[in-house]
């Protein structure tokens, strides 16, 4: 078995979602004066690596606590988008796809975008969902999509309904995922288990394929 981990590091200088709050790190304890060590650590529950629920967005949408577990895994298609910038993705890019996508629990998009973290690009111009692909998405029966984006909309779509579509489906959003080119196969199975938050709307995860 082999595992490929799909998350950017958490840590304090990081691309953020424009208007969120930076992840503030300290030592509540050290090991040369309390013998042990721990970190205090504050920051939105979207930031990095991260998966949105109904409630994100949804005013009666599920929470994180309300999800079972097994929302979070499962087998995954990935659609390799990295070689082309044609414009937010569409139907027809699903559909030459489709039997596949049905088959899986997630579709994991790999834009190849991830290659501008850290720098001003990865904020702007990057691919996203078409509400036509949305809507095509949320009759999939899939639990989630995944992209190595900062998000399924663009960043001055008002009301975001990209998002709308998708988490009104019952499904989730995982975003800003990483590493996506060292999947060997375009099936494998996803994780992406976050932290069991009461009345949670998300939360940063660690993502991982799991290959045989």
């Amino acid at each position: 078995m082999r595992i490929v981990d799909l998350s950017h590091v958490l840590e304090a200088q990081m691309p953020l979602f424009p208007g969120t709050e930076p992840p503030r790190f300290a030592d509540s304890a050290r090991i040369d004066t309390d013998g042990y060590r721990e970190k205090r650590i504050t920051f939105s529950v979207h930031t990095g690596t991260h998966l949105d629920v109904p409630a994100h967005i949804l005013a009666a949408g599920e929470t994180l606590d309300q999800l079972p577990v097994e929302t979070f895994c499962g087998l995954a298609f990935i659609l390799d988008r990295s070689r082309t910038e044609d414009g937010p993705i569409q139907p027809a890019d699903l559909a030459v796809h489709e039997k596949a996508i049905l088959g899986s629990d997630y579709l994991i998009l790999n834009t190849g975008w991830s290659r501008y973290w850290g720098g001003a690009r990865y904020f702007s111009d990057f691919p996203v969902v078409s509400l036509a692909a949305a809507d095509w998405l949320a009759h999939a029966g899939l639990k989630g999509v995944g992209l190595d984006t900062l998000s399924a909309d663009p960043l001055d779509a008002p009301g975001l309904p990209v998002h709308h579509r998708l988490l009104a489906a019952g499904m989730v959003i995982v975003e800003n995922l990483t590493n996506l080119t060292a999947i060997p196969a375009d099936r494998f199975l996803f994780s992406c288990l976050p932290l069991n938050i009461k009345d949670g709307d998300g939360s940063p995860v660690r993502a991982v394929a799991i290959l045989p």
